[in-house]
């Protein structure tokens, strides 16, 4: 059916196809007439938010009437001091998506070009051109970002270059050497956005945090979130990291308010839930551990464990089995959308969640 607005829209927005979230159980549920279906298609945490934000949430439910302090204060500056880092060095975002949206927003447009990665996270692209710019794809190396590709694609045109570590969905990640390496090349009228939205649950020890190189380069923002480790998806808070005279800039860009309050509150409260934090890693340790064991077990062939979640492929394909497990009530994420339709990404929930999966998993195969 053709849509006459297309025409009128800006450039580079007709050509867009919109970001394919997980399945919501609801939608499973309703569709297939079954209940009790689980869902380890979005990389969300299965303990759920701490106990300590939703404490905080309860007691800030007869404040709703008043607007938000977009800046976040209280949040900046509980993050300023853990991190050890100016609070004019963190900007927030309704997701950390938002905070992507400033940086493309503020530094993209017709006649700029943006960088990312084969594979990567599809909300880069789709922001970068839904701003006129030219969307720079630079092949993968072994399902990663290959950055001496990247290198290869940085001119003058160039505004910002998208990294995420560890990447998703494949799980890929870069050591520090090699980012050091290639965030030193990229000139300075050119950005790195580096997503670090898995930080708190990557367990190996060669994992850089990209903190470390924030007084170095000026031209590096970092982007995080309270949606995975500290199970607050549903609030939609992250955040950006960077020099203050570039988070100066993004605050431009960024609308008043754009953080609702109960965000704040939740996502101040789970900082200091270290408890919470802990249980939440127990958990995705052994989940790890569980999906791949079992995965080889299956005799398929998994990408690197990384995060809360491992991509696998599928023999013949992966719709079909995605399609299989529906109908079990078991909900995952296949990566057609990612130009990968042998594989499918799972994220790691409870163990009794995990079982099911794969006992599910070996009666379709």
């Amino acid at each position: 059916m053709c849509n006459k607005y297309l025409e009128y829209a800006a450039a580079g927005v007709s050509d867009l196809r919109p970001y394919q979230p997980g399945k919501p159980l609801a939608e499973l549920e309703r569709e297939q007439g079954i209940r009790d279906a689980i869902k380890l298609a979005s990389n969300e945490n299965p303990l759920g938010p701490s106990p300590m934000a939703l404490t905080a949430i309860r007691a800030a439910l007869p404040t709703l009437a008043l607007y938000p302090e977009g800046s976040a204060p209280e949040l900046r500056a509980l993050l300023a001091r853990q991190l050890d880092l100016d609070p004019r060095q963190f900007i927030f975002g309704n997701g950390s998506d938002q905070v992507v949206e400033f940086a493309v927003r503020a530094f993209a447009g017709p006649g700029t070009e943006v960088i990312v990665s084969q594979y990567a996270f599809a909300a880069y692209a789709i922001a970068a051109q839904a701003s006129g710019a030219t969307v720079r794809i630079a092949p993968a190396r072994d399902y990663g970002h290959d950055l001496e590709a990247m290198a290869g694609l940085l001119n003058a045109q160039t505004r910002l270059v998208f990294i995420a570590n560890p990447n998703n969905p494949t799980g890929t990640y870069l050591t520090a050497e090699a980012l050091e390496t290639f965030i030193d090349s990229v000139p300075a009228h050119a950005l790195v956005v580096l997503d670090e939205a898995y930080l708190e649950l990557m367990d190996t020890a060669d994992y850089p945090d990209g903190k470390l190189w924030l007084r170095r380069f000026s031209n590096l923002l970092l982007t995080r979130t309270f949606s995975k480790a500290y199970g607050l998806a549903g609030l939609r808070c992250g955040y950006g990291i960077g020099h203050p005279d570039l988070i100066a800039v993004l605050e431009r860009v960024r609308q008043p308010f754009n953080v609702n309050t109960l965000a704040q509150v939740a996502a101040h409260a789970a900082l200091t839930d270290r408890a919470h934090l802990r249980a939440t890693l127990a958990n995705n340790h052994q989940g790890i551990v569980t999906l791949r064991d079992g995965l080889r077990n299956l005799g398929l062939t998994i990408l690197p464990p990384a995060g809360n979640f491992t991509a696998f492929a599928v023999p013949g394909g992966g719709q079909r089995v995605y399609d299989a497990l529906l109908q079990r009530g078991v909900i995952i994420r296949p990566l057609t959308p990612y130009g990968m339709p042998d594989h499918l990404r799972v994220s790691v929930g409870l163990p009794v969640e995990n079982q099911r999966f794969l006992k599910m998993l070996g009666e379709v195969l």
